[in-house]
């Protein structure tokens, strides 16, 4: 899954894009209000961090761009203002979480995978498919109660087709939240992971719509 983090303090940023990468996510960052909103506005992002206190443009200010544009995409709206008036004008600005500084990493990574859950319409930890758990708290993978040994290149393949369960999801969205930025896009290279993931979960894991991506949950065509 492809976030965007949008932080001026560079070293929260570095914590946050460490922790954020650990649990799964490829992240891209901004670092000012104008970088933030071109981003969010022009990107396909799985969900985003925002902070409010921005140079050149604030946070709010960008999300009331991303949202009268149709940017629907969650936002973790995430500030050293503590006041509930101004928790309620981020809300209303269309933030759809809110966590003030200082806060715990954990909260934030579970703040974070339950926006994106429910982004997709899931509401629990775990997501069952057939014969497949994946618990996105742990990044583990059971096929028939017994785990499978992913790579994390993997493991972000399977749960993003995962929260997109019964959707065909094209490979050039795939490559973006499997891959980000910094990698050599290659349909050739996506479809040498799905094969890798078929034989460790199974043949029927994934299926594949000839011309416009893959799925699971769903049957090939």
């Amino acid at each position: 899954m492809r976030l965007l983090v949008v932080e001026d303090d560079r070293r929260i940023c570095e914590d946050l894009v460490g922790v954020l990468t650990g649990a799964g996510f490829v992240v891209d960052l901004a670092h000012d209000g104008d970088d933030a909103w071109f981003k969010g506005d022009t990107e396909d992002y799985g969900m985003v961090v925002l902070d409010l206190g921005l140079p050149k443009l604030d946070g709010i200010s960008v999300l009331k761009r991303w949202r009268a544009n149709g940017r629907h995409m969650p936002v973790l709206v995430l500030t050293a203002r503590g006041s509930w008036a101004e928790r309620v004008e981020g809300i209303d600005a269309g933030a759809d979480d809110y966590l003030p500084k200082p806060f715990q990493f954990e909260e934030l990574l579970a703040r974070v995978r339950a926006l994106i859950r429910r982004s997709v319409g899931h509401g629990a930890a775990t997501l069952d498919i057939g014969e497949l758990t994946i618990d996105t708290r742990t990044m583990r993978v059971l096929v028939s109660n017994k785990p499978a040994r992913l790579t994390p290149l993997e493991y972000r393949l399977v749960s993003y087709l995962a929260h997109h369960k019964g959707r065909t999801v094209p490979i050039m969205e795939l490559q973006d939240h499997v891959y980000g930025d910094d990698f050599s896009r290659d349909a050739n290279a996506l479809e040498a992971v799905v094969a890798r993931l078929r034989k460790k979960l199974g043949s029927e894991a994934i299926t594949t719509r000839r011309g416009f991506g893959y799925m699971m949950g769903g049957d090939a065509e």
